[in-house]
């Protein structure tokens, strides 16, 4: 007998089509009906051979076609190929990510270059997007902002989609991408935080969000950012504001275990620390920050241990450079 398969409540009425938005001369009358601006950044760290074409695709749709997006702009963590030469060329605005607010100390991974992107953008809605998407197309774009500029208790919006995955140099299977979200992320989240399962893709590198509600929380460094943004939007706004979109698959260049393995580390270290602070558990000592990995070369096994620490930004809002810049002095920079 087939499994029943549930569908809750929030999926069935926040679950969008990235369709319901191609329409960009309509999402852009309820841009400016709205009085908003739209920023798009992509984190980097040597993308050379995908960013290009992501940020020429985006910009001759999405800008000069039709003036959805407002500013177009790479934070690169320290690429060492030519990816800051070829976003540039492109048409983007690069930042150096240990450049921007050096006084919160040195960058730490994917999550710090989101958090200081929310410094250097000036849009209202922000839009992130992976640097390495191969078959990008504007509606990783429109298909993120549509239900935020529709519906305007909506605060983030994640996407989703198919995630093929290469086995070998030619065969390419339609599905199995998206591992550390099956294996970690998914089976965490059904356990501590059950009603954000209903996220398709909870560690999507591709979602939009208002900048009064992400200034407002706190960001976890490196791979810890997409899950505990999850946890503390669902916290601090309800489930009401979580929306998500299908954008129907996301082709790229498949990471390998020991990766994901690393990756799987930093979310665990995000769900643990929100746990505890959220009073669902409690740690009776401090977790490792080390994580050791084996590896095996001519014969031999060989132990890898390396230090991946995921640490707490604090809410944007509250640093003071953040707040001169964005004309918050008066306001409580809590709450």
């Amino acid at each position: 007998m087939p499994r029943r398969i549930e569908k809750f409540d929030w999926y069935k009425q926040h679950t969008f089509k990235h369709q319901q938005y191609r329409d960009i001369p309509r999402l852009i009358r309820l841009k400016e009906e709205r009085g908003h601006t739209i920023s798009l950044c992509l984190p980097s760290l040597n993308e050379g051979s995908t960013i290009g074409n992501i940020i020429e695709v985006i910009k001759r749709k999405l800008v000069d076609e039709h003036r959805l997006i407002d500013e177009i702009c790479v934070m690169d963590g320290g690429s060492s190929d030519d990816t800051v030469e070829v976003a540039e060329a492109a048409g983007a605005k690069v930042y150096r990510q240990e450049r921007v607010l050096r006084g919160a100390g040195r960058g730490q991974g994917k999550g710090d270059a989101l958090w200081k992107s929310l410094y250097v953008m000036k849009g209202d809605i922000i839009v992130w997007l992976d640097s390495d998407i191969r078959n990008i197309h504007p509606r990783f774009v429109y298909g993120l902002v549509g239900p935020l500029l529709e519906h305007p208790h909506i605060q983030l919006v994640k996407g989703f989609y198919q995630r093929p995955i290469q086995s070998g140099l030619k065969r390419r299977r339609k599905t199995g991408g998206g591992r550390v979200t099956e294996l970690v992320a998914r089976p965490l989240l059904s356990l501590f935080y059950p009603e954000l399962s209903a996220l398709i893709q909870p560690l999507s590198g591709e979602y939009a969000g208002r900048r009064q509600a992400l200034e407002s929380i706190p960001f976890f460094t490196g791979y810890g950012v997409e899950i505990g943004m999850i946890i503390d939007m669902r916290n601090r706004y309800g489930m009401e504001a979580l929306a998500q979109v299908d954008l129907v698959e996301r082709v790229h260049y498949n990471q390998t275990i020991a990766a994901l393995g690393r990756m799987s580390f930093g979310v665990m270290q995000a769900v643990l620390l929100r746990l505890q602070e959220d009073g669902k558990i409690e740690l009776k000592q401090e977790f490792g920050r080390y994580f050791t990995q084996v590896d095996f070369k001519e014969g031999e096994y060989l132990l890898d241990k390396r230090r991946i620490e995921v640490i707490e930004r604090p809410p944007i809002k509250e640093l003071r450079e953040y707040r001169k810049k964005f004309g918050l002095e008066g306001e409580s920079a809590v709450g």
